[in-house]
């Protein structure tokens, strides 16, 4: 009951990483929203997206990808920088380790490009292309609450057993808006956006598979990190008081990859809650039912845990979230060949927890597939150019 009593906080769900600390509400220019990662089309170029919930970056933070190189999902041997800087509102710096810079102003659309081409990057406001159903998202949650609430069981593992009423509750809920017809919360919002595009042969030194996050740093400290959408926000002292809460996610925030695993135990508290939303226990990805209760969940949140989008550069197909993980841990022969990543038109929500609650990219929708102004996975710079402020609801104080 705890637990979904804080995943239906108002700020817990407006957007994949969004308002997750102290830290970043103090200065959203530092909390990043949502990371994005994938092949080009023609298998050239990496393409990225780092969004700052903020309408602006600030000039005393280094906003940075790290895309680690490797032969296989997992251990990788080398590291690429691309780090960003804006010591103006119209000045972008943005450099790869020691081999290719840019430097002026990022803010038009064909952005900036370094002289050889290997390099291009825009930065500023465009339009946010994550889509999710946030309020159908909390009734949902708070009808798996009430159900908890009047007795559902739950097993050792943590994973409640809910009836086929509240199963049949939880996804209509997911599905509609206030009882209509489900919308998307984050319509009109305009984050701040760093987008590039990068040769990969400045990427993959290690070899073609990448685990790419983002992290913002100050002169003292790393102040956010993000990979996957929605990890650290929704799973993440799910069932701890607030302060504990917000300790976990700052401690989370300045972790690294490396370093993360000591967050695994908290994240298979959380992971036991969605395992449920279908009314069937034990059938969440990677789950084992034969291991140990206490243990059913541990493959997936030390998966979880890394928090590394994976992309398989020698493809340039993507065409699902977690393909990457799905082919080399779940045996999915199928995605071998699927760069997998995240592209801004991927459905990350759905998919995201439909494999945390049945094990497969669909069966739990919120009821928004799409986001309403389209954006590119081969245009550059990707994402659509914001609304004006008084035809934004975000920017103009609506919401």
């Amino acid at each position: 009951m705890i637990a979904l009593a804080m995943l239906v906080a108002p700020d817990a769900v407006r957007a994949s990483d969004h308002l997750d600390t102290p830290s970043v509400i103090a200065d959203p220019r530092a909390d990043i929203g949502d990371l994005y990662a994938w092949t080009s089309p023609d298998g050239r170029r990496l393409n990225l997206v780092m969004t700052i919930v903020g309408h602006g970056f600030s000039d005393r933070l280094r906003y940075v990808f790290h895309i680690d190189s490797g032969r296989r999902f997992g251990p990788t041997s080398a590291t690429t920088t691309i780090m960003c800087r804006f010591p103006s509102a119209a000045t972008t710096v943005c450099q790869v380790d020691k081999r290719a810079a840019v430097h002026g102003d990022a803010g038009r659309d064909e952005g900036l490009q370094d002289p050889t081409g290997r390099l291009r990057v825009f930065a500023g406001q465009r339009d946010d292309p994550f889509f999710n159903n946030v309020k159908g998202t909390r009734a949902a949650y708070q009808v798996a609450a009430a159900a908890l609430k009047a007795g559902a069981p739950v097993d050792a593992a943590g994973c409640p057993a809910f009836d086929t009423a509240t199963v049949r509750g939880i996804n209509d809920q997911w599905r509609h808006t206030d009882g209509g017809p489900a919308t998307n919360f984050l319509a009109g919002w305009s984050p701040a956006s760093i987008i590039v595009s990068i040769d990969l042969a400045l990427v993959n030194k290690g070899g073609a598979m990448l685990g790419v996050w983002g992290t913002v740093t100050s002169p003292a400290r790393q102040i956010d990190r993000a990979g996957r959408p929605l990890t650290g926000n929704a799973l993440l002292g799910t069932i701890a008081t607030e302060a504990v809460s917000d300790k976990l996610k700052e401690d989370y925030n300045a972790a690294t990859p490396a370093t993360a695993a000591r967050f695994v135990p908290e994240i298979e508290k959380a992971l036991g809650l969605y395992d449920g939303f279908d009314g069937i226990c034990g059938n969440q990805l990677l789950a084992d039912r034969k291991a140990p209760a206490p243990r059913r969940y541990r493959a997936l949140a030390t998966m979880l845990a890394d928090d590394r989008l994976w992309v398989n550069s020698a493809s340039a197909s993507c065409t699902q979230l977690f393909a990457v993980e799905r082919a080399a841990l779940a045996d999915e022969a199928t995605l071998a060949g699927d760069c997998g990543g995240r592209t801004p038109i991927f459905s990350a929500v759905n998919a995201y927890r439909s494999l945390l609650a049945n094990g497969t990219p669909t069966g739990i929708s919120d009821g928004v597939d799409r986001d309403e102004r389209a954006p590119s996975e081969s245009a550059f710079p990707f994402l659509v150019r914001a609304l004006p402020p008084a035809a934004s609801p975000w920017i103009s104080g609506g919401k």
